[in-house]
C-alpha cells in the first residue's frame, strides 16, 4: 500500500512540462476519467512499457493568468500534492530556466527529485503557447538522502480561443528512481493527475493570476 501511494505521489507532484516523448498513434488515447471538466486519458508508449497520460480540461481565464501560475514555482508545494522543494536553479532568459523539484513519498521510500531545463514558447499567427524541458539529471550532483527520477516527459500545450475560452493540456510519462514495478506505475498514475489539475483549476481563480500582466506572451484578441 505505502509503494501505491509513493507512485500516486509521483504522478501528482510532476506537473512540469518535458518533452521527448516516443511517437504513438495520434488516435490511441483512451479516457480514463472525466470529472468536473477534467478529462483523464491513458495509452500505450512506443518503445516503453510504462504508460503516457493526458490531462485536458478548459477555463475562461486569460493566457497571462495561466502562465502566471505555471511560473509561480514558489507556490508549487501549496497545490502540487506532496511537492516538498520547488526552486530556479539558474535563470537564462525570460522564456528559459533551469529548475530543480522534490517530492515527498512516505517511509520507506526515498523522497525524489529532478532538473529540468524549462523553454516556454509562442505561435505568433495563433497565440498557442507551448512549454517544453529537457532533462537534465546531472546539472547537479545527487543528494544522499533522495532518488534522482529516471524520466520525466511532458508537454504543456495551451490553446486559446475566440470566446476567451482557454484549453489546457498536459501530457506526461513518469519513471520514478530505484526499482518500482512498471505494472503499479501505471496502474496509480491514472489516479494523481486529476488532483493535481483540479487543484491548479482553482489556485487559477486566485486574483493573484487574475490579475496577471506581462510580456512574457501576448493575449490572443
Amino acid at each position: 500500500m505505502r509503494l501505491l501511494v509513493y507512485i500516486m505521489l509521483l504522478a501528482t507532484c510532476y506537473l512540469l512540462p518535458v518533452v521527448g516523448f516516443p511517437q504513438s498513434k495520434k488516435d490511441d488515447w483512451i479516457l480514463y476519467k472525466s470529472e468536473n471538466g477534467i478529462s483523464v486519458y491513458s495509452r500505450k508508449t512506443a518503445n516503453s512499457d510504462y504508460k503516457e497520460i493526458k490531462s485536458v480540461f478548459s477555463a475562461k481565464t486569460s493566457l497571462s493568468s495561466i502562465i502566471a501560475l505555471i511560473y509561480d514555482w514558489d507556490s508549487y508545494p501549496e497545490w502540487n500534492y506532496r511537492c516538498g522543494e520547488s526552486k530556479t536553479l539558474k535563470k537564462i532568459s525570460e522564456t528559459e530556466l533551469i529548475h530543480y523539484q522534490t517530492t515527498k513519498t512516505p517511509w520507506p521510500a526515498q523522497d525524489q527529485d529532478f532538473i529540468i531545463g524549462i523553454k516556454l514558447s509562442q505561435d505568433e499567427k495563433t497565440k498557442v503557447i507551448t512549454i517544453t524541458s529537457t532533462n537534465m539529471p546531472n546539472y547537479i550532483p545527487p543528494y544522499k538522502d533522495r532518488a534522482r527520477l529516471a524520466e520525466l516527459k511532458g508537454l504543456w500545450t495551451i490553446i486559446p480561443s475566440k470566446d476567451g475560452t482557454v484549453q489546457l493540456t498536459y501530457e506526461f510519462m513518469v519513471k520514478p528512481g530505484g526499482y518500482v514495478p512498471v505494472w503499479l506505475v501505471n496502474m496509480a498514475i491514472l489516479s494523481g493527475p486529476y488532483e493535481t489539475m483540479a487543484a491548479f483549476k482553482e489556485w487559477l481563480k486566485k486574483d493573484k493570476y487574475q490579475k496577471a500582466k506581462g510580456t512574457l506572451i501576448k493575449e490572443f484578441n
